[in-house]
């Protein structure tokens, strides 16, 4: 049997090759650090989070991303493992210790005894074997314009930005609070997840005119991309309207101060633990483009952070994707070169979880490929093949941008007769998705035997 090549180690490629190794095929995994270095991974480790340290809702029965998480941990998914393993409070979501869980993902994989890890870059196309190409936002410029030639037209993109992350001791605790918002979460830890500084509307102001008025990060002449939405820098958002931040990240509401509980924060800036010795805290959707020295003062300015001092400082890069719908098939693969699969962020799925998901469903098509077996995507009532058919069909080509999980990329629910409210709504997409999963992966298993 051919060995399965796959380039990247992040949360798709690392997927990719937990799935077709425990079928049965000898993978190679192909990562160009720590020779060959990006501005955003600190490490050498495999499935390094470089953004969030959150996967996002785990709740499986009225989030779409939550069932993902379920699908994936029915098909033995290691990216959700070492994520339960390593996961911190954080309310609803399901959020992890950065390192030690992209250490323990780096662990597994090397253990595994079908596996082999290569450190090197892989700078153009390879003209023949069997492929998946997993290199995430920040494929390498060498292999990105190799993509490119082959495709025909250059790849999309937009900008992807990066949160700060602060050290817990340099925090103010006098001024700041443990609170999850309306208290959410079953214990007591959860129900304390998120670290608030809240501010006055006077300090809200002066905060957004800090913002406005910051250096930002200047793209190079030709570089046009866009953002998206879903990580947008918090400077952006407040040239989109100086109240925009505190209906988004900034929102006030589902909290009591208890140094001052009678007096209501005009606005509430969170913090999520980032490890599990709860050291370090990141700015939850703190996305930023300010230069670094005008990051520190903007920052300072929060009530609680004025003597922060900071483990990261927020970044941002060009996050390019393939126009999928036009250039994948249904089985991921790159119609003009079929021995490549493209899986994860570069698809144009957007999330740590979507990646992974994808580099799963890669990982499971190329073994059964290789196998000599007949094997189809999951059916689009699935989390998973509802994403897998957006970004190789359903979505319009044209109008193509990265894109979450979300119930709306489902076939819709007949209401039978009546209108559902929203909650059943989603159930009833949720209750339908699982069976239809576990549909699809007993088939899959009568397949392999």
């Amino acid at each position: 049997m051919q060995e399965l090549h796959i380039v990247g180690g992040g949360m798709a490629g690392c997927e990719a090759a937990w799935q077709a190794a425990n079928l049965g095929v000898k993978v190679v995994i192909h990562e160009m650090r720590p020779k060959t270095g990006t501005f955003a991974h600190q490490t050498e480790y495999l499935a390094e989070m470089v953004c969030s340290n959150s996967f996002r809702s785990d709740d499986d029965e009225q989030n779409a991303v939550g069932l993902l998480h379920w699908e994936m941990r029915a098909a033995g998914g290691l990216i959700m493992q070492m994520a339960d393993r390593h996961a911190l409070p954080a309310g609803g979501a399901l959020a992890v210790d950065r390192d030690a869980f992209a250490q323990a993902v780096t662990e597994m994989l090397l253990q595994h005894r079908n596996i082999t890890l290569s450190r090197d870059e892989i700078r153009t196309l390879p003209d023949s074997g069997c492929w998946i190409i997993a290199t995430g936002p920040l494929t390498s410029d060498a292999l990105g314009q190799a993509i490119a030639a082959q495709t025909g037209r250059e790849a999309l993109a937009f900008f992807d930005a990066i949160a700060p992350i602060v050290y817990f001791d340099s925090i103010d605790m006098s001024r700041a609070w443990f609170q999850s918002r309306y208290d959410k979460g079953e214990t007591e830890e959860e129900r304390k997840a998120y670290l608030n500084c809240p501010m006055t509307r006077d300090q809200y102001e002066a905060f957004i005119d800090a913002l406005l008025a910051a250096e930002k990060t200047e793209f190079h002449e030709g570089e046009t991309a866009g953002y998206f939405d879903g990580c947008l820098p918090i400077e952006v958002m407040a040239e989109r309207g100086r109240e925009t931040l505190r209906h988004g990240p900034m929102k006030p509401v589902g909290l009591t101060n208890p140094h001052a509980p009678d007096d209501k924060p005009y606005a509430v800036v969170q913090l999520r633990r980032d490890n599990a010795l709860g050291t370090l805290y990141n700015i939850v959707g703190f996305q930023t483009k300010m230069k670094y020295g005008a990051q520190t003062t903007v920052l300072k300015m929060i009530p609680g952070l004025e003597g922060a001092s900071f483990a990261r400082l927020g970044g941002i890069h060009r996050n390019t994707f393939l126009n999928s719908p036009t250039l994948l098939d249904d089985q991921m693969r790159l119609r003009s070169m079929p021995h490549l699969r493209f899986a994860g962020q570069i698809t144009g799925v957007e999330g740590y979880v979507e990646s992974a998901a994808m580099g799963l469903l890669a990982g499971r098509l190329a073994a059964a490929e290789l196998k000599g077996l007949a094997s189809l995507p999951p059916p689009r009532e699935t989390a998973m093949g509802a994403l897998v058919h957006h970004i190789t069909g359903g979505a319009e080509a044209k109008t193509f941008q990265p894109m979450n999980v979300n119930f709306g990329l489902f076939p819709p629910i007949d209401a039978k007769g009546g209108r559902r409210g929203r909650r059943d709504r989603y159930r009833a997409y949720t209750d339908r998705a699982k069976a239809a999963f576990e549909a699809w992966l007993c088939a899959e298993g009568r397949d392999a035997a």
